[in-house]
């Protein structure tokens, strides 16, 4: 009875050798990225994410010729199992997977096309990021391997990644395209309000979008138009900044906060009024994705308005002053249909 002990002690010590013998022949670099359950942040110096972001971005440099020329795809795997429904979960694994893609194209310039995607609603809250390198470029010891072997959240993780593997060895996912696409942090766009170029009045602005929760936004109007010989007069300008916070999954709503300024002077009757005017609120919209580069974002801002402004009529072609007033308005101060088009 001894011996069979012996033996199958002997026996199973055996087969656990194997394994890292395995990771050292096959050279798989595997990163996890922690997240904070229910969120979708990708936090940097957060549980360790800070050094396997620096160690990922290592083997990146390293084999990034052969990265960016679609023979060694990244599979990106982000898992999420702490929302309410299965729905839920996939949705903030996407946003996560594209979180960590996200990072990882800034600091190492590589393209979406060199990413292989799969979101799971099952595990855990965390990304994974799997290279499979040349042996020559990466040596693992038998602790280290160990250590990946134990770091793979669980037997179902470790299959879906062999099988990714299996499948990118034989070169049949060299031309797959990733099945989520990334969300942009920042880019600039040109806007025009449309509503405002249907009265004759120009209006140009920029969109700064900071990250894909927030943006700057600044709109101006200008126009001069006079007719019955200048009796009759229309003629303004108008700055509107806004800073707005983009809500839900598409980052398709979105609540600001705007300040507006600018001069005026009206004559579409007897009396003309000439002046100041400022103020500011609070705007909501929706912005309408048409393409790539074009969206229509419809937009209202309700607020303050103060107005300071001086009546004159013409007599004989002298305009004459009539008084002085000063109005305060409270409800709709500015509203649009804005053509916005991502410039880069």
């Amino acid at each position: 009875m001894s011996r069979k002990i012996t033996f199958l002690t002997l026996f199973l010590w055996l087969m656990a050798v194997p394994f890292p013998v395995i990771a050292q022949q096959k050279a798989d670099t595997t990163c996890i990225f922690r997240f904070v359950p229910q969120k979708d942040m990708f936090y940097v110096p957060w549980k360790g994410n800070d050094t396997e972001l620096a160690r990922l971005l290592e083997y990146i440099e390293n084999n990034k010729a052969t990265i960016l020329d679609g023979k060694l795809p990244l599979l990106v795997d982000g898992y999420c199992k702490s929302q309410g429904s299965e729905v839920k979960n996939l949705a903030t694994a996407k946003i996560r997977a594209n979180r960590v893609k996200s990072e990882l194209i800034i600091r190492a310039k590589i393209k979406e096309e060199n990413f292989i995607t799969h979101n799971h609603a099952t595990e855990g809250d965390f990304v994974t990021v799997r290279l499979t390198v040349p042996v020559k470029e990466t040596a693992v010891t038998d602790a280290e391997a160990e250590a990946r072997l134990a770091a793979e959240p669980t037997v179902a993780g470790r299959r879906e990644r062999q099988k990714a593997e299996a499948a990118a060895q034989q070169n049949t996912l060299t031309d797959t395209p990733s099945e989520t696409k990334i969300t942009t942090d920042n880019h600039l766009s040109l806007r025009a309000n449309l509503l405002r170029w249907a009265t004759l009045t120009p209006d140009l602005g920029l969109e700064w979008r900071i990250c894909p929760s927030w943006g700057i936004a600044v709109n101006g109007s200008w126009t001069s138009w006079s007719w019955s010989d200048k009796d009759r007069r229309y003629a303004l300008w108008e700055v509107t900044p806004e800073v707005r916070y983009y809500m839900g999954e598409k980052k398709a709503w979105y609540l600001g906060a705007m300040f507006k300024t600018g001069q005026f002077n009206y004559k579409l009757s007897e009396t003309g009024k000439q002046g100041d005017l400022m103020g500011g609120g609070i705007t909501a919209g929706y912005q309408l994705r048409l393409n790539k580069a074009l969206t229509l974002d419809f937009n209202l801002g309700l607020g303050y308005l103060n107005v300071d402004f001086e009546k004159y009529e013409v007599i004989d072609g002298v305009r004459v002053r009539r008084g002085n007033e000063t109005k305060d308005w409270c409800g709709p101060i500015n509203a649009g249909v804005t053509l916005v088009w991502k410039l880069f």
